[in-house]
Formats: structure tokens, C-alpha cells, sequence
């Protein structure tokens, strides 16, 4: 007996070691959906650090006035399509069939990567190509996503799902972050490359998928909850939307927040969602199965992985800033350098994640999920708490340790957990329950972004302006110009570090400031350390109130996942 009802040792999978094709099949499926959900995460960070040459082949400057939307649109459109969409697809794999929605994701996947390197346009139209298409992608990888761990669950037998789930899990989250890695270096080979190199593997992994996977799962054919899909999706966009637009300039103000169109947004979405919720409880056949969080395992996993996600989200944003922006210049690499030579230096955090993941997967199938996933929150919170510690111009191996830490901690959670989520659900609900287990983690992504970017914009604000001004006035700089740059949004010079350019720089050619100064004054001004010596006390300051929120979300995730109970597997297994 676990938590009160039978588990049984053999699922659809058959069992360990017999020789079987049912044996092999498993392996095939994890194999298959491994690529499938590595290839989908990689391309939600590969663009992100491969924006500079991606806008300098569309000849498009991102960072002039109107041109914002279109590098937000490339970073958060991805994210925010997978947030809406997997749960709908996740319900229409019970109903249908969850390999015949994973192998069309395959495709879907497949040719938006194609269509996105031959983009025809330059400029705006060209964004706009990119932008439409990666939505496409989203899509596709969505189908994948939603129906990845159901399709793992199906094949293999309860005491092999943790191991299974967690190699997945931690291709999926190492896809993040070697992504940061893979776009530096194609991108410096030529900026179509960052989406040449899906297309051999979604070809490949297509044509596997439609030979060799097949459908163990139980089939619930019925109605689509058309009044669920359209609340939930036009709410939770209209939420996600608002919070991409809340971290833009608005008129006079450093952020968004006060614009009416983003709080009337917030508060449309937020209604909707709410409507969602009651026709969920209405309905004869809901999208989003709500019965599902009476189960304790199922609600306090998915409550530790929002907490988690929203914590880890940001923090590829915040430490491409520390490290573009700071500490590589202060270091002797060119800003042009900085996006390839940041995935690098971020290395030990994939690290982490590829060590720990599969171990503790494999571990928690033995021993259950709490206390490993509970331990990992705490790993995960403490090394935000040393990173907290270290100085703006740290030494390398203590952040590469620190980073690691981070890594492990996350592999350590991620894996147990969602083996701990999809257990505890009924074979017939799993691919809904895996949607439902994607849509938090997506929405805590892309809710972390406009969190920490936000904290981190209010951080820099109270006392960047001035610290700018005075330093541009200290090289030569008019009181006019270093006035009118210094109440400038923080945020320009936040998306110039992502973007490989040197601030300074792009602030003051535009004014043709630059030009009249004394040489030696324009060398100091945009040398590498005017600005990170400039920024280095503000950004330290954001960086505080940015990790001290994650450490506390990681707490809370913590807490969570030891609210979960003990060992539970469904027993309609």
C-alpha cells in the first residue's frame, strides 16, 4: 500500500530487464521525447543570446524608440504561448491521443524552424516574420511539452517513472541553459543557424516518433470544453501580455505599471480566470481537471514548482546582466564578446542540473520524492543566499560553485517532483495533469521575468540617474545631455547589456556628444569599465532585493513540497 492505495510495480511499461518489446519500448519513448523536450527549452533560450546578431541581420536597432516591443516579443512570445496552450493540449492527448498531438508537434515544430531561417524581410517587417513564427514553434512545442511526461507515465512502471521523468525534466531545464551556450556559438557562425540546427533533428526525430511510438494510455473521448480553452487562454494572456508591457517605459514613468492599458489588462485577465474557474466546476468535461488538486501530492507539487519556476526564471536574466554587463568587461572582453563568453561561464549551472536530475530521479523511486525535492529547494535557496554575498567583481570559482549549487539544487527537485505530480493522477487524466504541470512551470517563467526585472528596474532607479549623470559630467559631458541620459528608463541599459553593447556608447552617439569630446574622454567613456565601475553599486542593489525574493520563493517551494505527504501512486495505474 502507498499513501493509502495499491501501487503497482508494472504499468503499461512491463516489466524491468524481461528482454521484451515492450521493454524496449520504453527506452524508445524516453529517448524520443528527451530530444523532443530538450530541443523544445533550448529554443525557448537559444534566441535570447542570439538577439545581437539575430536584430544585425534584420538590420533592426531593438534598442531604438519603438523598436522595444519587438525584442520583448522575441524573448517573452515563446514562453507565453507554451504557458496558455499546454494544457488544452495536454486534454486533447487523453482525448485523441497523446502520441498523435506529440508526433504532429514533431512536424509543427519541424517547419516553423524552417520558415523562421528564411526570413525574406528586413527591419520591422523582418521582426515581425520572426516573431510570427516563433509562435508557430511554440506551438508545436507546446504538443510536445503536454504530452511528454504523460506519454513517459504510460510506458513506464511506477518504480521506474522518477528516473524516467527526471531525465526528461532535466533535459528539458539544461536545454535552458546549454541553449545560452549553443546560440553564442551559431550565431556567431551566422545568425539563420540558431534555427538550421532543429531542423536535421526535428526531421529526424519526426519520422521516429510516427514509427515507433504508440498508445499504452487510456482514451476518453468526449466534448472540448470551448468556454474553458477560451477564458483560460485569453485570461492568462491578457495577464501575461500586461506584465510584458508593465516593465516598458510609459510617458514619464521608468516602468509600464502605470499605464492604464496594462492594469485594465491585469484585471481582465484576472476576472477571466476567475469565470474559468467556475465554468471548470460547471462543466460535465472540463479542460482544466479541478478534481485534481483534492489530490495533496498533485497540489503540492504543482504549488512547489510555480514557487520554483518563479525563483529560477529570472535568474538567467539577472546573471546575463551581471556577467555582460559587469563583470566580463571589468575581465577584458569586448562587449560584442559577451553574449558567446557568458554562456560559457555559465556552464557549471547545466552542470548541476545534469548531475543531479537523473540521480535523484533514480533515487526517489526507491526512497519517494519529499525529501529529495524538499532538500533541493534548500540547496537551491542558499546558493541565492551566496550569491547575495559575493561582490559585484566576484571571483569566478566561487560563483561557478555557487551557480552549480543552483543547478544541483534544481535537478534535485525538478526530477522527484514531477514524478510525484504524474503518479499521483489517474492514467486517464494524465495528459491533462501533464499540461496542467507545464502551465506552471511556463506562467512561473514568464511571470519571473516581469517580476525580477521589475524589482531589479526599482533597485537601479532610486540611484542610477544620478550616479550616471555625475559620471558623464565627470568626462566632459554637457550638464544637458548627462541630465537628459541619466532620467533615460533603466531598462535601455539593461536590454543593452543582453544585447552585447556597450551603453554608454549607444546612449551618447545618438546626441553626437560622443564625437566632440576630447579622444582620451571618449576611450574612458566607452573602454570596458566606465560602466560596469558606474552601475556596479546600483546593479548590486537590484541584485539584492532580486535574489533576497528568490530565496524566499525558494522557501516557499520547500515548505510546499514537505506538505505533499508521503509516497503516493494512484492506483488506476
Amino acid at each position: 500500500m502507498v499513501g493509502g492505495l495499491t501501487a503497482t510495480s508494472a504499468g503499461t511499461g512491463g516489466g524491468s530487464g524481461d528482454g521484451s518489446a515492450t521493454e524496449r519500448y520504453k527506452w524508445t519513448a524516453l529517448s524520443n521525447t528527451t530530444i523532443a523536450v530538450f530541443m523544445s527549452a533550448l529554443d525557448g533560450s537559444i534566441v535570447l543570446i542570439s538577439l545581437p546578431a539575430i536584430f544585425r541581420g534584420i538590420h533592426l536597432d531593438p534598442l531604438a524608440p519603438g523598436n522595444v516591443s519587438y525584442l520583448l516579443w522575441m524573448i517573452m512570445g515563446y514562453r507565453l504561448v507554451q504557458s496558455v496552450l499546454v494544457v488544452t493540449l495536454g486534454r486533447l492527448g487523453d482525448m485523441f491521443g497523446r502520441v498523435r498531438i506529440y508526433n504532429a508537434g514533431f512536424a509543427v515544430f519541424t517547419v516553423a524552424s524552417m520558415l523562421l531561417s528564411f526570413d525574406p524581410f528586413d527591419a520591422g517587417h523582418g521582426a515581425l516574420w520572426l516573431i510570427g513564427w516563433r509562435v508557430l514553434q511554440a506551438i508545436g512545442g507546446s504538443m510536445l511539452t503536454a504530452n511528454s511526461a504523460a506519454i513517459l507515465t504510460d510506458a513506464f512502471p511506477s518504480d521506474q517513472r522518477g528516473l524516467a521523468l527526471g531525465i526528461n525534466q532535466v533535459a528539458g531545464l539544461a536545454g535552458q541553459f546549454i541553449g545560452l551556450t549553443a546560440g553564442g556559438i551559431l550565431a556567431a557562425i551566422d545568425w539563420r543557424a540558431v534555427f538550421w540546427v532543429n531542423v536535421p533533428v526535428g526531421v529526424f526525430g519526426t519520422l521516429w516518433a510516427y514509427r515507433k511510438l504508440r498508445d499504452n494510455g487510456q482514451r476518453h473521448r468526449g466534448r472540448i470544453d470551448w468556454w474553458g480553452n477560451v477564458t483560460f487562454a485569453v485570461g492568462l494572456s491578457a495577464m501575461l501580455i500586461a506584465i510584458t508591457y508593465g516593465i516598458q517605459p510609459y510617458r514619464n514613468h521608468t516602468m509600464g505599471w502605470q499605464n492604464p492599458s496594462v492594469f485594465g489588462a491585469l484585471i481582465g485577465g484576472a476576472l477571466l480566470l476567475v469565470a474559468f474557474a467556475v465554468i471548470e466546476s460547471k462543466v460535465a468535461q472540463p479542460m482544466f481537471q479541478l478534481s485534481l488538486f483534492r489530490i495533496r501530492a498533485f497540489t503540492a507539487g504543482n504549488l512547489a514548482s510555480l514557487a520554483a519556476s518563479i525563483a529560477r526564471g529570472g535568474l538567467q536574466f539577472m546573471l546575463i546582466i551581471w556577467l555582460q554587463g559587469i563583470w566580463l568587461p571589468l575581465h577584458g572582453y569586448d562587449y560584442s564578446d559577451t553574449p558567446l563568453w557568458a554562456g560559457i561561464f555559465l556552464l557549471p549551472l547545466t552542470a548541476g542540473f545534469l548531475i543531479s536530475g537523473p540521480v535523484s530521479g533514480f533515487l526517489s523511486d526507491r526512497f519517494g520524492a519529499r525529501g529529495f525535492a524538499s532538500a533541493g529547494m534548500v540547496v537551491f535557496g542558499g546558493s541565492f543566499i551566496g550569491l547575495l554575498l559575493l561582490p559585484v567583481n566576484f571571483s569566478y570559482w566561487a560563483f561557478a560553485l555557487l551557480i552549480a549549487a543552483n543547478g544541483i539544487g534544481s535537478g534535485m527537485f525538478g526530477s522527484p517532483n514531477s514524478s510525484a505530480i504524474m503518479s499521483s493522477v489517474p492514467a486517464s487524466q494524465r495528459g491533462v495533469a501533464s499540461g496542467m504541470r507545464s502551465t506552471f512551470l511556463n506562467s512561473g517563467t514568464s511571470l519571473s521575468i516581469g517580476v525580477f526585472f521589475s524589482l531589479m528596474i526599482i533597485g537601479l532607479a532610486g540611484t542610477l540617474p544620478t550616479t550616471l549623470t555625475n559620471g558623464l559630467q565627470r568626462q566632459g559631458v554637457s550638464h544637458a545631455v548627462a541630465q537628459q541620459i541619466g532620467s533615460l528608463p533603466p531598462v535601455s541599459s539593461l536590454f543593452a547589456t543582453i544585447l552585447g553593447v556597450n551603453p554608454i556608447e549607444h546612449l551618447l552617439t545618438p546626441s553626437g556628444s560622443l564625437a566632440t569630446l576630447p579622444i582620451a574622454n571618449q576611450h574612458a567613456l566607452t573602454g570596458r569599465e566606465f560602466f560596469p565601475d558606474l552601475i556596479s553599486g546600483p546593479f548590486h542593489h537590484g541584485l539584492v532585493v532580486v535574489f533576497t525574493a528568490a530565496a524566499i520563493l525558494a522557501g516557499l517551494a520547500a515548505l510546499a513540497s514537505l506538505l505533499r505527504g508521503g509516497r503516493y501512486v494512484h492506483n488506476a495505474d
